[in-house]
């Protein structure tokens, strides 16, 4: 006596994980698209450099860092800075 066979179940499609961005607008210039991030995770170090305005920017990162936090970082240093001097 065997079994019967089931009927195999259809599988839907894995939904696709978007990707963050990596490149950003400047706070100082405003060009979008010309800042560019790079993170150097050997050495937890972010960078982010506009290519325009030549502005750089230099933040602490650890393991789960992802280019989008060193931006906001970056955006939330210009706002204390920009707090401070008014």
């Amino acid at each position: 006596m065997g079994k019967r066979k089931s009927i195999a179940k259809a599988q839907r499609p894995k939904k696709r994980q978007e990707k963050l961005a990596e490149v950003f607008k400047c706070p100082f210039c405003n060009h979008a698209e010309s800042v560019e991030c790079t993170i150097f995770k050997k050495e937890q170090l972010g960078v982010l450099f506009c290519r325009i305005c030549r502005e750089v920017f230099k933040a602490i990162t650890h393991a789960l860092s992802e280019p989008i936090d060193v931006y906001s970082d970056w955006l939330d240093e210009c706002e204390r800075v920009n707090v401070r001097n008014h």
